[in-house]
């Protein structure tokens, strides 16, 4: 409830302005314009809160000085004495997180006639796949093509998407949903069963296919069940704290440890999928974050430490709309969708400040600047907030339409005393997407042979910034390319003798390179243990 007298006084001035506001048709800024806001208030253009790497593949090149710290850090097994010849596990394909990546790589590879094993820190769907709510992106109707869907991404990206990567994604799209909808997952349709699909941030044409607003729930319950009625085995609670090598330097496991117990097992494999997701509970300079409790970047550090080069490390996306009110839901996701079905953004004079409908990064970019230097912030009391106009939805489009399309979104306020269809939200950037990561070739291989990767851990499908929709499907497109070259692979290799080598050689690196500290990498899970003064 709102009970502040400010934002009683600000959202008065909103409900003043509405019907005028919903006349608006707010232009979309120039290229240029875009470029100058963005280097102004873009988090990524923050130099104090980068450093520039001093040692492995991506040596001299930035990233945030959380991350620095962990692709840097020192190893788990360090002084550690364990027997890489007597593995717990042995399998052909080893698949590391258990997201929409991981699941659907492992229906894929075991469709393939592979011997799977699936691995995760918590449990099978504890990722972002099951915390993505606006929908899927897939070119699939009249009047759209998958080139129209490669040039809204490619631009989108900033021009700086690895192109043969972007092109699978936009032209196995709608094969992906067909492949979603055959499992089970269930789509928003018509009563003629036609798909209803809507716009997103950038797109130039309705090409959002959504369940509800709990579009990735959905599609994970579905893979999941899937995983589960093909009796594909599933360690959870488990985390990888190390990759293992043969003498031919090719991936061929890893190590991992129990979360409960501590105890350290030896998997082996003959290919490895990584599918381990983003980074959010880093809290990069301090942002609120919208990701999973694990999403602690364990992938990076573990294919960077064995030799993988990353792509954009320096790229993250800051969802425009977190929630920024009341403090027990603060950097919740509140999905582009609001926006896509007729919410607009609006200061706290009443304002409309912005197209709802630009690009993630400008529209968080519009949102910073307007809390900051032009001071027309809503104060909270975490900082400062623009509100979410959600009661223009109804008037927009009829009573019932916000808990038809948007049910979740109203859930989550309702338990708080808040009727979005009666009142609006507020709303600031919160930490959600990693746009850089892994460098994979078109197969999904990393730099290291018989390593794959996909989903978040991934770097360059999206260039610098991604598209609303295009993270769900590119977990699918990517994760069933992973399980289909990686099984494939399975069938030709006969992994070496195994080897940490790598592990040593790195800490001789940081030595060499006069790094210090003794962060222990991979972090697993985020710190939020109090600090005493």
């Amino acid at each position: 409830m709102y009970t502040d007298a400010f934002m009683q006084e600000s959202i008065r001035k909103v409900e003043a302005a509405r019907e005028a506001n919903m006349k608006l048709d707010p232009r979309r800024m120039t290229a240029e314009e875009k470029s100058v806001l963005l280097k102004t208030y873009h988090p990524d253009y923050r130099e104090d809160q980068f450093e520039n790497l001093v040692m492995g593949p991506n040596a001299g090149q930035k990233v945030p000085v959380e991350l620095a710290k962990l692709l840097q850090g020192q190893s788990r097994l360090l002084g550690v004495d364990i027997d890489l010849s007597k593995p717990d596990y042995e399998t052909d394909v080893l698949i590391i997180g258990a997201g929409g990546a991981g699941t659907s790589a492992a229906i894929e590879a075991h469709n393939n006639g592979a011997k799977v094993m699936i691995v995760t820190k918590l449990r099978m769907g504890d990722a972002n796949t099951m915390m993505a709510e606006g929908g899927i992106q897939a070119a699939d109707k009249p009047g759209d093509s998958p080139a129209q869907h490669f040039l809204d991404a490619f631009g989108g990206g900033h021009f700086a998407a690895q192109k043969d990567l972007l092109y699978k994604l936009v032209t196995e799209a709608p094969e992906a949903i067909a492949w979603l909808s055959e499992l089970g997952v269930e789509f928003d349709k018509t009563p003629d069963g036609t798909m209803v699909t809507t716009h997103g941030g950038g797109t130039s044409r309705k090409r959002m296919h959504a369940a509800k607003d709990y579009s990735g729930a959905e599609i994970m319950r579905t893979l999941r069940d899937e995983v589960l009625n093909r009796q594909i085995p599933v360690v959870d609670f488990t985390s990888a704290i190390e990759l293992i090598k043969d003498e031919a330097d090719r991936c061929c496991g890893a190590v991992l440890k129990n979360m409960e117990t501590g105890e350290l097992l030896v998997a082996r494999a003959k290919t490895v999928i990584l599918a381990t997701g983003g980074a959010g509970r880093l809290h990069y300079q301090g942002f609120p974050t919208s990701n999973h409790y694990g999403a602690t970047a364990d992938g990076l550090v573990l294919a960077y430490r064995a030799g993988a080069r990353l792509l954009y490390p320096d790229t993250l996306q800051y969802h425009p709309t977190g929630a920024a009110f009341p403090a027990q839901i603060y950097g919740a996701l509140v999905t582009e969708k609001v926006r896509s079905v007729g919410a607009m953004l609006v200061n706290a004079n009443g304002e409309v400040f912005m197209n709802p409908l630009e690009t993630r990064d400008v529209s968080a970019a519009s949102i910073i600047r307007e809390c900051s230097d032009r001071g027309n912030g809503v104060p909270t009391p975490e900082g400062y907030a623009v509100w979410l106009d959600t009661p223009m939805i109804e008037l927009k489009h009829g009573e019932g339409t916000i808990e038809k399309r948007i049910p979740a979104m109203m859930r989550m306020f309702g338990k708080h005393g808040i009727d979005i269809r009666k009142e609006p939200i507020l709303i600031y950037p919160t930490l959600h997407y990693q746009n850089g990561g892994l460098k994979i070739s078109d197969d999904t291989q990393t730099d290291i042979e018989n390593l794959y990767a996909a989903g978040e851990v991934v770097g360059g499908i999206h260039g610098r910034n991604r598209l609303m929709g295009n993270s769900l499907l590119d977990i699918i497109v990517f994760g069933r390319n992973a399980g289909k070259y990686a099984s494939e692979k399975a069938k030709s290799v006969t992994p070496g003798t195994a080897t940490l080598a790598h592990v040593a050689a790195f800490e001789q690196q940081r030595k060499d390179a006069g790094v210090t500290g003794d962060t222990l990498s991979p972090q697993l899970l985020p710190d939020y243990t109090r600090k005493v003064k």
